[in-house]
């Protein structure tokens, strides 16, 4: 086991280099917060992860999903999603985490980072979801800014955006709480609702939460 400290209250990440019999190594990422766990999911995880999605309040604005069908998540779907999520972990495409109650170990939602570019640039693009039966408790504040230290100092990111909807004033003022800036409106950047929908960009560099900056390296996958 490798440890990583980061020198930031209450965070501590734990990376974990694994045998995978899939292909080569595989990295599983924790991240321990004073309230949550993020870490990939299991298939053990289905009965916290199906409470988690089966107990969402209905939806509460336009850009909430609220209840969702569940028709056909049983145990065999959710452990190929699992097996799946490793595959892109294993490929450095993405890092889904979820994101789990330290005291009562309730799922709370999803976190993830993808790859867009490696090499010079060191490029992902952040995406979370709490579930809304947890909202108003800051837990997505505390997720969202483990996940960014997380993917600096342990994926070797250097810069990580958010595309947010013109007025999801909600995932506006979250961004703004961790440290993230607004850098500009994307055109036409996402197909929503069978239009093509503009979408501010937020971004964090390692410099706004105050961390080293640090040049490019290969991905820590070795890819």
């Amino acid at each position: 086991m490798k440890d990583f400290w980061i020198n930031d209250t209450n965070v501590l990440l734990a990376t974990n280099n694994l045998l995978s019999d899939m292909s080569g190594i595989s990295r599983a990422l924790t991240i321990n917060t004073e309230r949550l766990i993020l870490r990939p999911q299991q298939p053990s995880d289905y009965e916290t992860w199906y409470a988690g999605f089966s107990g969402r309040l209905p939806k509460q604005h336009q850009y909430d999903d609220g209840l969702v069908s569940l028709d056909h998540c049983d145990r065999h779907w959710f452990a190929d999603l699992c097996q799946r999520h490793q595959q892109q972990a294993l490929t450095d495409r993405v890092f889904v985490f979820g994101i789990f109650s330290r005291q009562t170990e309730q799922h709370l939602g999803n976190i993830d980072l993808s790859t867009i570019r490696r090499q010079e640039h060191q490029w992902a693009i952040l995406g979370y979801e709490i579930h809304n039966q947890h909202w108003r408790q800051g837990f997505g504040r505390e997720a969202v800014r483990a996940t960014l230290i997380a993917g600096f100092e342990t994926l070797g990111y250097h810069r990580i955006e958010a595309a947010i909807n013109l007025d999801n004033q909600a995932s506006i003022a979250l961004a703004q709480s961790v440290g993230m800036q607004k850098e500009c409106i994307r055109r036409g950047f996402l197909y929503e609702n069978e239009q093509w929908v503009d979408h501010f960009i937020y971004v964090a560099l390692p410099s706004d939460l105050g961390l080293v900056e640090k040049p490019p390296a290969i991905s820590p996958l070795g890819i």
